[in-house]
């Protein structure tokens, strides 16, 4: 399972580095529909994966009520950090209007998962 939420920060960091989307785009819900977590531990586990930069209280208080789970933070965050840096070096060659609409279908996809979904 580990290698699972590596691939997860892998995948959230390419498309972080290609289109600006992270955490709550990408990861939180994949923790929610993929890995089972629920809202409150994707939103937790997230926060932990990103205490370096930012985070760190809210991190805290989530993690003080038991929902972070901190293998799954750690390995994910190595993954971002690789897969953003992979995924900043694709975006200059995508024309911004192509860009623009990816991020918006993205979002919109997502939302509707979420607001349609269980």
């Amino acid at each position: 399972m580990w290698h699972s939420y590596l691939l997860l920060g892998l995948a959230a960091g390419v498309i972080s580095g290609f289109s600006g989307l992270g955490g709550g785009a990408v990861i939180i819900p994949a923790l929610v529909y993929i890995f089972g977590f629920s809202q409150q531990q994707a939103q937790g586990t997230t926060l932990a994966m990103m205490v370096a930069p930012i985070g760190l209280l809210a991190a805290m208080k989530y993690y003080s009520q038991g929902y972070v789970k901190i293998n799954a933070s750690a390995l994910m965050c190595a993954g971002f950090f690789i897969g953003a840096l992979v995924g900043a070096q694709f975006v200059s060659k995508v024309p911004s209007l192509l860009l623009k609409k990816f991020f918006g279908c993205f979002l919109l996809l997502v939302s509707l998962k979420m607001i349609l979904g269980k």
